[in-house]
């Protein structure tokens, strides 16, 4: 069996003392507790299940793989065992008649629409009958090509350019030669693009693809691709949610409004024609608290969703409030099982933090991670 080379180590202290628990057996008299003191819903936010031969090797974003497909099948088996796996649409049914979720509900999430989530996750899903919500961005599915920003990463690591000049950004800074460095440049570069308005991240993204000659329009790489349309029927004729993650997985709220209704309104006209359904679900793209405001919950609410995620840590109380900014656990790889099932048991201890929650309303209620 193949596993990833980075895979089983924790991280940290939420890390080790998540694998001192479940060693323990501490978890589960722990999660019986605080059923008792809180009843919340829990959502997992994923990206990508895949096993690397070489993490070191790959041309894309590391940091975009939540789990190896053996660790995620594990994850699931325990998710099976301790908590009660829903669907996203049951939630939104539960608050529209505001019937209580049952003790430990937990939502699975996939967001970007990888194919990897139909070639490693569903089956897995399937087999073991969890359900589970993938949000696509379906100018992706349509086209196949690469995602922007991961391939601004693929261009970091490949290029044989030696300086990064970005006037869009503010940015001329030397590019290293060892690779883990071209990684820790290309995250940094991506905090840095998304503090800007969606013209400028554009607009540098296409100042690499012109200048180093490296095109995504043309690029179809398999370690990278969308998943297809065809994929995505099977998935959701199988019983899984598909939802919304716009068109062209831009920021909402660094768009103009006109082209911030035409990604929400966009996508959905497009998932209800191509599976022939209503598309009642949304998670906002890159779905941090600079991706998304007040302004995009009223459009995403005309629009006709019924519910959407963010991507900022935290479990959701049962009421209303904030069915247009639903707070979920992102999974990491770099999670032991140890570390995931403590997060799943105490998730405000043991999430991964968010780093700011600036432009969240006050009014939405969430656990602190």
């Amino acid at each position: 069996m193949v596993i990833d080379d980075d895979d089983v180590q924790a991280a940290g202290i939420r890390g080790r003392l998540g694998e001192l628990c479940y060693a323990s057996g501490l978890l589960r008299p722990l999660q019986h507790a605080r059923g008792y003191m809180r009843q919340d819903l829990r959502i997992l936010a994923y990206h990508r299940v895949l096993t690397l031969p070489d993490s070191r090797a790959f041309d894309f974003d590391l940091a975009l793989i939540s789990a190896s497909v053996e660790r995620f099948r594990e994850q699931m088996q325990l998710l099976k065992r301790r908590f009660r796996p829903m669907r996203l649409s049951d939630v939104v049914a539960a608050l529209d008649s505001g019937s209580r979720l049952p003790a430990n509900a937990v939502v699975v999430t996939f967001d970007d629409g990888y194919d990897d989530n139909y070639r490693a996750a569903y089956p897995i899903l399937r087999e073991l009958g969890i359900p589970a919500t993938f949000f696509v961005s379906t100018g992706h599915i349509d086209s196949g090509q690469p995602f922007a920003y991961d391939w601004l990463v693929h261009m970091l690591l490949r290029t044989s350019a030696q300086q990064l000049v970005l006037p869009e950004l503010k940015l001329d800074v030397p590019i290293p030669d060892e690779r883990a460095a071209r990684r820790e440049l290309g995250a940094s570069v991506l905090r840095h693009m998304k503090l800007f308005d969606d013209t400028a991240q554009q607009a540098a993204i296409t100042r690499m693809e012109r200048e180093w000659q490296m095109p995504r329009e043309a690029a179809r790489p398999p370690e990278c691709r969308p998943m297809n349309w065809d994929q995505l029927r099977e998935m959701h004729a199988a019983g899984f949610e598909v939802g919304s993650h716009g068109v062209h997985h831009r920021m909402l709220a660094k768009l103009p409004h006109d082209q911030m209704e035409e990604e929400l309104m966009g996508s959905k006209t497009t998932l209800e024609r191509e599976l022939g359904t209503s598309a009642m679900l949304l998670s906002y793209p890159v779905g941090g608290d600079l991706a998304f405001d007040d302004g995009v919950i009223k459009a995403t609410a005309a629009a006709g969703y019924r519910a959407a995620c963010s991507y900022i840590c935290g479990t959701n109380l049962h009421s209303a409030t904030n069915r247009y900014a639903l707070f979920r656990l992102p999974v990491e790889r770099t999670m032991g099982m140890g570390w995931f099932a403590a997060m799943l048991t105490l998730p405000e201890l043991m999430g991964y933090p968010t780093a700011s929650r600036a432009g969240i309303a006050e009014s939405v209620q969430a656990c602190s991670c």
